[in-house]
């Protein structure tokens, strides 16, 4: 029992992990991290409580999925039920349901992963079965539930996720193999085999964000340039081939691509770096972002640096945003770095332009963008 309670723990511990580190900004990959990790933690202490933890986040998950305009709903509603798990453990399988069954009604794909977590959390929280058997089962639940998750955020980025993901996997094994058989071996106490599991799988695939917080402390000047050599090698494993048929799928790489136009290392794993001549990775993603500045500027109309006419909303949606990195509906951002033609464009997007109107215009240019690079246009 006690062999297979640090498997599917440090399985758990790598997936969720795994997701978190896959974008921090991501709402989706918290959700889905923190119920994985609080499984993980339940295995170690199986109390009902740490049992709805998975629950009440995989609640958030289902919901961010498939009625995402109910989640901030669910933040001021995920304390009062967390609070009443501790006296009514079940009650936490009642948001779970209600989100279920909107997947149900949504069609979703992953409503009946759900349904098997809920049946087997269930079982767990009324202890119909024996620990034994409900919790591998509420794992095997969640395992297959974050594959789904990870799975979904790749083909939503354009990336490969079967290499990168088993990369991740053997790497993570081998650290947990070599360090806990060491502590199992020694014949050390069980909790100090599941800690040390979880500390080797966690420096393992956390590995990139902590060398950039020591890269910031021990070297500052360079940090940056190691950060984005670190990402671009991450990033290879994710790049899938394109397809350059579909004009729909095109159109949304495009989108993609331009939204990671500051980031060469995110631009190493889009398909789009194809169209670039043979070069190492950071010189074919300096291509693409040069490609794709190429193209903006030919949606520039001729009349004058900046206007406001329907002839340059989607120049304007695509260079002041991505190109000069002006963020309009953000509070961080510092009107005084900016210079007189940012500044009107600035206040233009604030007073003028509803942050959907904005969205809808970026859409629209990313796809004069992608008929370009479809074209040929800018590759030279």
């Amino acid at each position: 029992m006690f062999g297979l309670s640090l498997l599917v723990s440090g399985l758990a511990w790598w997936l969720g992990l795994y997701l978190l580190a896959r974008d921090p900004r991501k709402p989706l990959l918290w959700w889905a991290g923190a119920g994985l990790l609080g499984y993980s933690a339940a295995v170690v202490v199986p109390h009902p409580v740490l049992i709805g933890l998975p629950a009440l986040a995989w609640t958030g998950a289902i919901l961010l999925l498939a009625r995402p305009e109910l989640i901030r709903w669910w933040l001021i509603g995920l304390p009062v039920f967390l609070a009443a798990s501790l006296w009514v453990p079940w009650i936490v399988l009642l948001p779970l349901a209600v989100s279920t069954v909107l997947a149900i009604r949504n069609r979703a794909y992953f409503s009946l992963v759900g349904v098997m977590f809920g049946l087997s959390a269930a079982a767990f929280l009324l202890q119909l079965l024996p620990d034994a058997i409900t919790l591998p089962s509420i794992g095997f639940d969640l395992v297959v539930f974050g594959v789904l998750i990870a799975v979904t955020d790749a083909v939503e980025e354009g990336e490969a996720i079967r290499a990168d993901m088993l990369r991740s996997f053997v790497i993570a094994g081998f650290t947990a193999v070599l360090f806990g058989s060491q502590v199992l071996l020694f014949g050390g106490p069980q909790l100090l085999a599941y800690t040390t599991v979880a500390a080797a799988i966690a420096v393992q695939v956390l590995a990139n964000p902590l060398a950039s917080v020591v890269d910031r402390l021990a070297v500052p000047a360079v940090a940056a340039e190691r950060a984005e050599l670190r990402e671009a090698a991450e990033s290879l494993p994710k790049r899938r081939a394109l397809v350059t048929e579909d004009e729909g799928e095109f159109a949304r790489l495009t989108r993609k691509a331009l939204s990671h136009y500051g980031d060469l290392g995110k631009l190493v794993a889009s398909p789009l770096i194809a169209l670039t001549d043979e070069a190492p990775p950071l010189d074919r993603a300096a291509q693409l972002k040069s490609m794709l500045l190429t193209s903006i500027q030919r949606l520039k109309p001729a009349d004058g640096d900046f206007g406001t006419s329907d002839e340059w909303r989607h120049y304007n949606a695509l260079y002041f945003y991505y190109v000069k990195g002006i963020r309009p509906y953000s509070v961080r951002t510092k009107r005084e770095d900016l210079d007189a033609e940012d500044r009107r464009a600035l206040q233009w997007f604030v007073t003028q332009v509803p942050e959907r109107t904005l969205h809808n215009w970026q859409n629209a240019a990313a796809r004069l963008v992608a008929t370009d690079l479809m074209a040929g246009v800018g590759s030279a």
